[in-house]
């Protein structure tokens, strides 16, 4: 059995142990110490990294009460070593899981609800919560969970008896066997967890709530607390700052002057489209009618302008005519139509020919290929 330092004091940064074994695990090593900081991974929570001695640890588990720190190097069994996990990764951590409880607390308490699935990501945490919760209800559940916050309520670890545990109310995600560790934040939550927390909500900074997705008939939510919710108000800062800057607007209004220059761009859009339909009709006017096939290519077509081009020239008489719209180097976009002809005969031809691919009906076909306008030019006439 490992001695948990980490239950001991959660804030503690350093610590010194003996080893008990060291042995090749897959590629790196596996050490066993007396006693340990470190905390594996569980409960939703990834595991501590850091240092013993002058050799990285990058992971950590625990099995049958043994606790097994993934080592780069060897360290010689019976060594008196020093452990240093990476404090602010760990604080952070912790921000996160008590900010977890609280949120999970307050959604239990209000519909109650069941928190059943909670990742804490290197970069990211997530709660899944079996019932349907709106946006409104989650800002009043921020609000609520930021008030804990602003209290510094004590957090309180108890280790209740078989009897003390029977008559207490708390939130459990599975069975547990043996010794039950109950958290508490005062007036939010009561749940059983084996991961170390902050010593006051205060720690936590603020709770940010910035996401959330329907889950299998529920809600994913996805929270930032601490100093991940600092960083994330502070890259959304400088991103509304630049947008505010190009715009010409206050950065409070950001959203509003977004929002006229998106009617802007509808509108322009919409004119835009209004004259090239205008110039299309005036293209097709000064192109050549051929006596069999009337072969376009104009680099400037885009989206339907091709088949609005076909049907145009169609109307003026053509008795077959072929769109393409491209270039030789990146290939051609084709539409080929008829009112009186099969042009499939055609498009098969072109093709072989341009390794091309496409087809439709007789009346009309439409495909992609490639090659050059001299070489497709030549093949049609």
């Amino acid at each position: 059995m490992t001695e948990k330092l980490y239950y001991q004091d959660s804030h503690r940064k350093e610590f010194q142990a003996t080893v008990v074994s060291c042995e090749p695990y897959k590629e790196k090593y596996r050490i066993v110490l007396d006693q340990t900081a470190f905390f594996p991974e569980g409960g939703g929570q990834y595991a501590d990294t850091g240092m013993l001695d002058d050799v990285n640890i990058s992971d950590v588990h625990e099995k049958d009460g043994v606790i097994y720190h993934t080592a780069d190097a060897p360290v010689e069994a019976g060594r008196k070593v020093t452990g240093r996990i990476r404090w602010e990764e760990r604080f952070e951590k912790m921000q996160q899981h008590t900010g977890e409880h609280i949120v999970s607390g307050l959604v239990h308490k209000r519909f109650g609800y069941q928190n059943v699935g909670f990742h804490l990501g290197s970069d990211y945490c997530t709660m899944d919560f079996n019932g349907p919760i709106t946006k409104e209800e989650l800002r009043e559940i921020e609000r609520e969970a930021n008030e804990a916050v602003f209290q510094n309520l004590e957090i309180q670890v108890l280790y209740p008896s078989k009897e003390e545990l029977a008559g207490m109310e708390y939130r459990s995600k599975i069975e547990i066997e043996g010794q039950v560790r109950i958290v508490v934040v005062p007036g939010y939550d009561v749940c059983a967890c084996c991961a170390p927390h902050v010593n006051k909500t205060g720690e936590i900074g603020m709770i940010k709530l910035v996401n959330m997705v329907n889950y299998k008939g529920g809600e994913r939510i996805t929270m930032l607390c601490g100093r991940r919710a600092l960083r994330d108000y502070e890259k959304k800062e400088e991103g509304t700052k630049a947008i505010s800057a190009m715009l010409c607007a206050k950065e409070y209004e950001v959203a509003e002057a977004v929002e006229h220059l998106k009617e802007e761009q509808a509108s322009l859009k919409s004119q835009c489209a209004t004259l090239r339909q205008k110039l299309l009709s005036y293209q097709a006017k000064e192109i050549v009618i051929a006596e069999e096939i009337t072969a376009v290519f104009d680099p400037s077509l885009s989206g339907n302008l091709p088949r609005e081009m076909m049907n145009l020239l169609l109307d003026r008489g053509a008795k077959i005519c072929a769109v393409f719209a491209g270039s030789d180097e990146v290939g051609y976009r084709y539409v080929i139509g008829s009112r009186t002809e099969d042009v499939r005969p055609l498009s098969k031809k072109l093709n072989t020919a341009f390794e091309g691919r496409g087809g439709g009906k007789p009346e009309m076909v439409q495909g992609s290929m490639q090659g050059t306008e001299r070489a497709i030019r030549e093949m049609i006439d």
